[in-house]
């Protein structure tokens, strides 16, 4: 279980930092695109800029552009900057009025859309950890069982080598009386053969008669 909650703190901590570093990085490429064209700028988060149709306050007011809008630079002079609006009109405003980068109000749609994609794979994530723990813990499972499997097994055989043990020994044993029972029979039948020998020796010359010597023969 501490494996597991470890496990499960880490996975957080992981999820935290890859969310962090998601943000980061997709606040710093809306940057980037911005930098990328420096003809490109955008009208403050003021509520809106009037724009004059020359390059000084003397010049009338022509028209205004909203707090936020992206417009072209095409030139400069004095305290103002040339611009081309959406519209396709060309007029002046103060250089001040203008910035590098797309303001709040611009970049917030974009920055909501970026959260709810990170916010989607977060999720994306979570499931897929959770899915590879189950596998892990599908996998621990399985190891458990084939190492329960393999000591039944290991049982089994040990059983089985000390019956086959046992087999010898008392195989052995009888061998060991089987060869001193040839061994009693053999000198059992060793004795009884030189005393049946012994035994015609002694009785068959009494029971053979002599021959009677003749005279006059040498035999």
């Amino acid at each position: 279980m501490s494996d597991m909650s470890s496990f499960q703190r880490t996975k957080s901590a992981f999820s935290r930092y890859a969310a962090a570093a998601l943000l980061t990085a997709a606040a710093a490429g809306v940057a980037g695109e911005a930098c990328a064209a420096s003809s490109d700028r955008w009208v403050t988060d003021n509520l809106s800029t009037f724009v004059r149709s020359g390059p000084t306050d003397g010049y009338r007011i022509v028209g205004k552009v909203n707090a936020g809008q992206p417009v072209t630079v095409l030139s400069s002079q004095n305290d103002y900057t040339q611009i081309r609006t959406d519209s396709g009109d060309s007029v002046w405003i103060p250089s001040d009025q203008l910035q590098e980068n797309e303001g709040a109000s611009a970049r917030a749609p974009k920055l909501e859309q970026q959260v709810a994609e990170l916010t989607k794979r977060l999720d994306g994530i979570d499931d897929e950890w959770k899915n590879k723990v189950a596998s892990m813990q599908q996998n621990i499972d399985g190891q458990k069982q084939y190492i329960e499997e393999l000591e039944g097994t290991r049982s089994r055989l040990n059983q089985q080598l000390e019956s086959a043990q046992a087999d010898a020994r008392d195989a052995k044993a009888q061998v060991g009386n089987e060869r001193q029972q040839v061994l009693m029979r053999y000198f059992a039948y060793g004795g009884s053969v030189g005393g049946i020998g012994l035994l015609l020796g002694l009785v068959l010359p009494n029971m053979i008669p002599k021959r009677k010597k003749r005279k006059g023969n040498w035999f």
